[in-house]
């Protein structure tokens, strides 16, 4: 196979890519899994960084879109928690969105056997759809909007298709806005011991994210008539 130079500046991007991304799960993963086992204790950790906590936890939400291991909600309702429902809001925002345009940019520039290489095939065939498809930004923010959809992955896929990065920009940040809303009120509401409230809105969510999931073929077979 003949090697040019595009190939080995590939090459090198995957490299630093993967080595980035071992330096982060070897220097926060132990933390990752404190979010999911001990809420109070991840608390702790992002608060022993003073006024650096905010920037840390930006840093995990990032590194959960990126990597997308753990599920966003998880680190979406921890926001809430930590830091109340508009601020819980906010950080998520800014981190999920960096983390998305970080994952358009890498599958913009590596192209599609780098996508196919990190996201599944199910999905690959599920959203081939979109890659080619005129209408492609509204479908992308139809999808980002639906909950149940894996829209890390999504946001992977985005990088291969003709959307531009301004418009996917927007497309992250307002259909994913909701979600993350009710996520961190979620949190937000079980950091203040409301238990109740808490409750009712995370069955309504979930329900919600259920219908996305068990009926995400029949609304993808909606779009690809779109």
């Amino acid at each position: 196979m003949k090697i040019n130079k595009t190939n080995i500046v590939n090459i090198i991007l995957i490299v630093i890519f993967v080595i980035a991304l071992i330096v982060a799960m070897v220097t926060f993963g132990k933390n990752l899994n404190i979010l999911i086992n001990s809420p109070d204790k991840f608390r702790q950790w992002i608060h022993s960084f003073g006024k650096l906590g905010i920037i840390v936890f930006i840093g995990v939400q990032i590194l959960q879109v990126v990597v997308f291991v753990i599920p966003g909600e998880v680190v979406q309702i921890a926001g809430g928690y930590l830091f109340g429902t508009f601020l819980g809001t906010l950080y998520s925002v800014i981190g999920i969105t960096i983390g998305s345009l970080i994952c358009f940019l890498i599958a913009r520039v590596l192209g599609y056997n780098f996508v196919r290489s990190i996201v599944s095939e199910e999905n690959l065939e599920k959203f081939d759809y979109i890659i080619n498809n005129p209408k492609g930004e509204v479908i992308l923010f139809l999808l980002f909007f639906i909950p149940g959809m894996p829209k890390d992955a999504l946001s992977y896929i985005a990088g291969i298709t003709p959307v531009k990065f301004y418009n996917f920009f927007i497309i992250t940040l307002f259909a994913r806005l909701p979600g993350i809303f009710f996520s961190a009120y979620i949190g937000a509401n079980l950091g203040n011991k409301n238990y109740f409230m808490a409750g009712v809105v995370a069955i309504i969510a979930v329900l919600l994210f259920l219908i996305g999931v068990y009926k995400k073929d029949l609304i993808m077979e909606k779009f690809k008539k779109f």
